[in-house]
């Protein structure tokens, strides 16, 4: 029993998940290691895109901290380098650019999430926090829910195996990517702004990020919508945020 007053934090997550930080500070990658490994998690830290690249080849980990900034293969090739090779592992940017459209070329190439430096520790251990909750909460509702979700003869959505096929082809998509479509189909015509998208599936909102939604949006899109320019399934409500719709056959 705890004291009156006694604060009961949450781990970041159950023990022994396994991130890899790709960083080359390494006085900043240690300070973070340390932080992270007091929460229970197993962190891995490699100073080039290169050792990265390596061990993602061969090893299998739960989450990626990838600085955008760099040597040699700098973390947007990276980024692009898992997602050619189907790794869906969920990636989070470091970045040093402020500006949104660099933040918004990291995520086009395939990241789930972004922070820009200098970040404090707690809200990096509070996004990691999000990304393994958000993980932990798909997983024990596909473990009961194995009921395929069929939209059409076009697009078919398996919560249990988390796949989806596209006219008869499975496609690739991110974690973010499959709990936002999974999100869509199971609410359907309902319309979501996008700081409800980021509570949902994000597990926190700030109109900063607004963006992050956006950018998963378009991405989605381009892997199940006939015409991504003209989106039937995924549609935008004007000053409002987006809805699915069930397209007439």
């Amino acid at each position: 029993m705890t004291s009156p007053g006694t604060e009961i934090v949450a781990p970041v997550a159950a023990m022994g998940q396994r991130v890899l930080m790709v960083e080359d500070e390494s006085d900043l990658g240690a300070v973070v290691k340390r932080h992270l490994e007091a929460d229970g998690l197993t962190v891995t830290v490699v100073g080039s895109g290169e050792q990265a690249v390596d061990l993602l080849g061969e090893e299998k980990f739960d989450l990626v901290l990838l600085d955008i900034m760099l040597p040699g293969i700098d973390g947007l090739e990276v980024c692009r380098w898992m997602r050619s090779r189907r790794i869906l592992t969920p990636v989070i940017m470091l970045t040093a650019r402020s500006s949104e459209p660099d933040k918004v070329l990291g995520l086009e190439t395939g990241a789930d999430d972004y922070l820009t430096k200098p970040f404090s520790l707690k809200e990096l251990a509070a996004r990691v926090r999000a990304m393994f909750r958000r993980l932990s909460i798909s997983a024990g509702a596909d473990e009961t829910d194995g009921d395929r979700l069929r939209v059409g003869d076009r697009l078919v959505v398996d919560p249990a195996s988390r796949e989806a096929i596209v006219d008869g082809t499975p496609v690739d998509l991110t974690q973010k990517e499959f709990d936002l479509l999974l999100h869509f189909l199971r609410n359907p015509n309902r319309v979501f702004s996008r700081d409800q998208l980021l509570d949902s599936i994000w597990g926190y909102s700030h109109e900063a990020y607004q963006h992050a939604v956006n950018c998963h949006i378009n991405r989605l899109r381009a892997k199940i919508e006939r015409d991504p320019g003209k989106p039937q399934m995924i549609t935008t409500v004007w000053g409002v945020g987006y809805k699915f719709v069930r397209p007439v056959q």
